[in-house]
């Protein structure tokens, strides 16, 4: 059977961008959103739980950087079914050699490709037209206890958005630059396959 995904890895550990290969004929095309058996190299065969969509009106507007903390930390799956984004993912994983690093992606309608991001890393995103239209796959629920965000133009990160930000969320607008301190989320599993432990930013 042919696969309908390919992989590429990028400079953060197990953030990669997903093409998808649609099943093209003179009526058109088939692709597959998600399966299972070809994605479990990004999701470690948990299940997808939440399926998400969000719209964005104006170009120059941000999301993010959202995540959320363990035991609720999720990986994610994101694609763009209209217009186009900077889609970003920021590592947070205590002790990995790129953290505080960033990788950015454009994603637009029509061109196949979904940035997979893993566990103990924030997600965000601006948007590069208006009317920008997306679809998450999420193998967590949303959790409003866990749930944290950095500031998506933290002088640390120096995320080079495409545009500048004209717009945030008054939640996004107020998330706290991360102090010296900050040692990273702990990732470490339990005995139930779990997440655990985690540190504030």
């Amino acid at each position: 059977m042919k696969e309908r995904f390919c992989f590429q890895p990028t400079a953060l550990d197990g953030v990669v961008v997903v093409e998808r290969r649609p099943i093209v004929d003179e009526r058109g095309w088939f692709e597959r959103l998600f399966c299972a058996r070809e994605l479990e190299s990004l999701t470690g065969g948990k299940p997808i739980v939440q399926i998400n969509r969000s719209l964005t009106h104006r170009r120059g507007a941000a999301r993010g950087l959202h995540y959320q903390r363990p035991p609720h930390a999720e990986i994610k799956i994101v694609t763009c079914l209209r217009g186009e984004i900077f889609d970003v993912a920021v590592d947070l994983r205590a002790g990995s050699p790129t953290f505080l690093q960033w990788h950015g992606e454009r994603l637009s309608a029509g061109d196949g490709r979904m940035l997979g991001i893993p566990e103990g890393c924030a997600h965000g995103f601006q948007a590069l037209s208006d009317d920008a239209e997306l679809f998450y796959l999420n193998t967590a629920e949303y959790a409003p206890a866990s749930e944290a965000g950095l500031h998506p133009e933290d002088p640390r990160l120096a995320i080079a958005w495409p545009l500048a930000i004209t717009a945030l969320s008054p939640r996004d607008r107020v998330h706290a630059l991360i102090g010296a301190s900050f040692e990273g989320l702990q990732l470490e599993m339990n005995r139930t396959g779990n997440t655990i432990a985690d540190d504030e930013p």
